[in-house]
């Protein structure tokens, strides 16, 4: 079997919420041995019959705090301490930094993914200076907003990340010319359209039916930067 360009191995309390990995783009690239994924329920790294995961945090306050041990015990059994190499670990967390497309390019030139998905206030610290003892650990967020867990940041992570792996997308020029890329200067793509040419009522703008390509590459520059100061003006 070859060598694929990108192993993924996903810890969670939820295996079934990560079942969407296998569809679409990135489930063929999976066919293809392009990308290898691993989901694991961390639960099979407890040792006591209710299989517990979490406990009340020290110092007080309301929810339950992930506990140390089993996340110790997977990083140990998926990524051992004297293995000749170890995974770049991704937690999800709205205290990470913010996930752009520049950190999806930075991610897509890994070999090996490990994401930690966090449930309830989060996973015990010393979880991840662990890790670092031995890894890159990166703490990502989304946005500015809680979820109720790491599982849907995942999703959204390798999306972005497995389209940027060469041969996963059928035309490569389609993530260059995304928004956010050095194509668009960083900022939002112009607006897209297809056949027909009008419908209800409402026509396609002329220049792209032109076939002048100076023209179009020169409309679509300035919708792009009229739709940025627009919406994103933090873009400009």
């Amino acid at each position: 079997m070859s060598t694929p360009d990108l192993t993924v191995d996903v810890v969670t309390i939820f295996p079934d919420y990560l079942v969407p990995l296998g569809q679409s783009l990135l489930g063929r690239a999976i066919e293809r041995g392009q990308v290898r994924l691993g989901v694991h329920d961390l639960r099979q790294w407890t040792e006591d019959v209710h299989r517990t995961v979490d406990d009340t945090p020290y110092g007080g306050g309301p929810g339950m705090v992930m506990l140390p041990e089993p996340w110790g015990r997977a990083l140990d059994t998926l990524a051992p301490p004297d293995g000749p190499r170890q995974p770049r670990l991704i937690i999800p967390t709205p205290t990470g930094r913010r996930f752009s497309q520049r950190v999806a390019a930075e991610l897509a030139v890994e070999p090996w993914l490990m994401f930690a998905c966090g449930r309830y206030e989060g996973i015990d610290a010393r979880v991840a200076e662990y890790a670092a003892d031995r890894m890159t650990v990166d703490e990502i967020s989304l946005g500015d907003y809680v979820l109720c867990g790491g599982e849907v940041a995942v999703l959204a992570i390798m999306e972005a990340v497995a389209r940027l792996i060469p041969g996963v997308l059928g035309n490569p020029l389609s993530a260059e010319q995304d928004s956010f890329t050095d194509a668009t200067g960083g900022l939002l793509e112009a607006p897209a359209y297809t056949k027909p040419a009008v419908w209800r009522g409402r026509p396609v703008p002329e220049v792209l039916l032109s076939g002048h390509h100076a023209r179009i590459d020169a409309w679509r520059a300035e919708q792009s930067r009229s739709r940025s100061a627009e919406r994103r003006p933090d873009l400009l």
